[in-house]
């Protein structure tokens, strides 16, 4: 072990607090955020300022990106921005029959040095990860395509927000059994009593594989990578090839608290694949790996819980979001909450709706009688507004992550009557990158053909307004698109209690995160670190949630030592 320059007691001063009341909002559900949302929050306290954090963000551009692992046989690259851009960055690329022995060398350390010890060095992490928000939203916006202020929140306070939950679990579930030596006196009548003394001691599985994806790298890459860690686990990070920047900083900001607080570094790699590689399957079968963290499409989702059988297995896949529009007292309110919904970030996030079912003889609304055209004409006229300036649609879109994107919304126009074709936005900052408006299509659910395009995600900005014959069919057809293709939101609104009651029955019976009557700036797509469930882990989208004990729980087990007293 290393010499510590961050010492336990300097670590507790720094962030026992922050651990506290992350233990305590998780209890009450409350909103708290330890990491400011606003960009002009940042330049203090040696936190960069917007014009710092470009600067240190172009500065890593056309460089290579060394990390000082072991295991380093050559260098891979290739990232290119949505917006147009290559980022010109190599990466080491590691020799893992080297790398990840090396990264079990700390492990007794690590393990050694406790819940807390491990939790606050997390801390520390994020706390110089906040630091250099402004630097990881340019990071995240030329990799996954988000528009700036989008990949600044999500990539940075909300991704960070998700890390710090992941840690407070993982304190939380490691401490339910005391810490140290407890004594064990058993009563034996006239005889002397049976003593024993007892040591419990949490153990990490192993090492632990995120597989990063590209659209969400941080937000969804924390939950798992600070869980294992802090639950005494190495981690190595497996980015996807076209969002690795945001990754590799992380992993490096990683590797020197590590080493500052006395702990070996490679207790957190970075393993990028040279193009075609595949190296998530090669790692995910390895013996030395047995935790699996991954977000990303159902097929290699399903292999990984097929075949990693010697790893835990956490994934996020794909599912059919689905809103329920029985009625409003709010018809304004509803179309301009579902038109942000489906805009934003071009729908190219697990939590937008795709399927909005209607009533095909309309619905209630405080504006009165609304017929299946009139909302969707409506609700295609409210997507209209919110985008008729490009300037303002550029803030929402951002940029197709990849071509895959483009294709499916080009095709879903052929599937049925468009009821908003998509246009071209320019972007005169970054002209070569792809923005597109959402499309929404007119089918009938009645029909077989139908069926078929929208009971099958189609990710991006896509969105299928599906005529019903009643609110009931509504609801059977939810529940049938739970529970063979998974949902990770449900969305549903009516001015009626039996309905409002029969919409929650389904989502709890088919185990579906559910938002009601949203038309405020909440959105479904939206979940709030600490408060709210992202996913369920019980239908097909998801088997695991961030962030609840089952996250966490079974990451380590806990390993007793008795002795005669």
């Amino acid at each position: 072990m290393a010499t510590a320059q961050l010492t336990t007691d300097r670590l507790a001063e720094k962030h026992r607090s922050t651990l506290d009341q992350a233990l305590a909002t998780i209890r009450t559900r409350a909103y708290w955020s330890p990491y400011p949302e606003h960009p002009k929050a940042y330049g203090a306290d040696g936190s960069l300022d917007a014009a710092a954090g470009l600067a240190a963000h172009q500065s890593t551009l056309n460089t290579r990106f060394d990390l000082d692992q072991p295991g380093t046989d050559g260098w891979t690259g290739g990232e290119t921005s949505p917006y147009g851009p290559s980022l010109g960055i190599e990466y080491p690329h590691a020799d893992l029959d080297v790398l990840l022995p090396a990264m079990r060398a700390g492990m007794g350390a690590w393990r050694d040095a406790g819940a807390e010890t491990r939790a606050l060095v997390c801390l520390e992490i994020l706390a110089r990860i906040s630091a250099r928000t402004h630097e990881f939203a340019h990071a995240v916006m030329h990799t996954s395509g988000q528009a700036f202020m989008m990949a600044f929140q999500a990539g940075g306070p909300h991704a960070q927000d998700r890390g710090l939950e992941a840690v407070a679990y993982a304190y939380e579930e490691q401490t339910r059994t005391p810490a140290g030596r407890a004594g064990w006196s058993k009563p034996q009548g006239k005889r002397d009593p049976l003593e024993l003394s007892k040591e419990f001691t949490p153990v990490g599985r192993g090492i632990a594989l995120v597989i990063g994806c590209n659209t969400f790298p941080t937000w969804n890459g924390y939950p798992g990578l600070f869980a294992s860690l802090a639950t005494g686990n190495p981690v190595v990070v497996k980015p996807h090839p076209r969002a690795v920047l945001p990754l590799a900083l992380t992993v490096k900001i990683a590797r020197e608290v590590l080493a500052e607080a006395g702990f070996d570094p490679n207790l957190v790699a970075l393993a990028v694949e040279r193009p075609g590689e595949g190296i998530a399957k090669t790692l995910a079968v390895r013996p030395e790996v047995r935790i699996i963290d991954y977000t990303g499409s159902t097929a290699f989702g399903d292999w990984l819980e097929a075949n990693a059988r010697q790893a835990q297995v956490y994934t996020e896949k794909a599912g059919v979001n689905t809103v329920v529009v029985d009625s409003t007292d709010d018809y304004k309110g509803m179309l301009a909450n579902l038109a942000f919904s489906l805009s934003l970030y071009s729908g190219q996030m697990c939590t937008t709706p795709q399927n909005l079912l209607i009533p095909r003889d309309g619905i209630t609304t405080d504006q009165g009688p609304k017929s299946y055209d009139e909302v969707v004409t409506d609700l295609a006229a409210a997507v209209g507004g919110l985008l008729g300036d490009d300037a303002r649609a550029n803030g929402l879109l951002g940029a197709l992550v990849n071509p895959d994107v483009k294709a499916r919304l080009e095709a879903a126009a052929g599937l049925g009557e468009v009821a908003l074709a998509s246009r071209e936005v320019v972007n005169p900052e970054y002209p070569d990158a792809v923005v597109r408006t959402p499309v929404i299509v007119k089918l009938d659910g009645s029909k077989p053909d139908a069926q078929a395009a929208y009971f099958s995600e189609c990710f991006g900005p896509v969105s299928f307004a599906v005529s019903v014959d009643s609110t009931a069919d509504a609801l059977e057809l939810l529940r049938r698109t739970v529970r063979e293709k998974g949902a990770m939101t449900v969305g549903a609104y009516t001015t009626s209690a039996d309905t409002e009651r029969a919409v929650e029955e389904v989502c709890l019976e088919e185990s579906a995160q559910l938002s009601l009557n949203l038309t405020g700036g909440v959105y479904v797509n939206q979940t709030a670190a600490f408060s709210d469930f992202h996913g369920s882990g019980g239908n097909p989208a998801a088997n695991a949630a961030l962030c609840d004990g089952a996250f966490v729980s079974n990451r380590f087990r806990v390993v007793e030592v008795r002795r005669q007293a």
